[in-house]
């Protein structure tokens, strides 16, 4: 079981793809809070909150990776997953060099990204 207040943030502008994340992360017994924009989350109060990201590669406005080059300027150690339908290899091999937790080309299994989830030490599983 998840640690009590253990929030998970997404970060995708398919609304679709958004709202059955926030389902199936709820279902495994974690907050989740939803965001269509890396915008949207950088003036929210989720940056000092979130455990993880999970975090499409295309976004409109500042992309996935843009956000992660801007999260590790800043010092903030938030383990990111991305997720992604259009990205290549290099895209894949980039953010992984740069600390990502780990990525899944879209469509991805949802055990696969809750086992990745579950496995992160900053939540501290046990």
């Amino acid at each position: 079981m998840p640690p009590m207040n253990t929030v998970i943030s997404v970060i995708d502008d398919d609304p679709s793809m958004s709202r059955m994340l926030q389902r199936v992360i709820r279902a495994a017994g974690f907050d989740v809070v939803r965001f269509t924009s890396a915008e949207d989350f950088l003036n929210s109060a989720a940056p000092d909150e979130s455990a993880c990201l999970i975090l499409d590669v295309n976004l409109p406005g500042m992309s996935g990776m843009d956000l992660q080059q801007h999260l590790n300027a800043a010092g903030r150690q938030i383990p990111i997953i991305f997720i992604s339908g259009q990205a290549d290899e290099t895209i894949k091999r980039r953010v992984l060099e740069k600390g990502a937790a780990g990525f899944f080309n879209k469509p991805f299994s949802i055990d696969s990204l809750l086992a990745t989830v579950r496995d992160l030490p900053a939540l501290a599983l046990s």
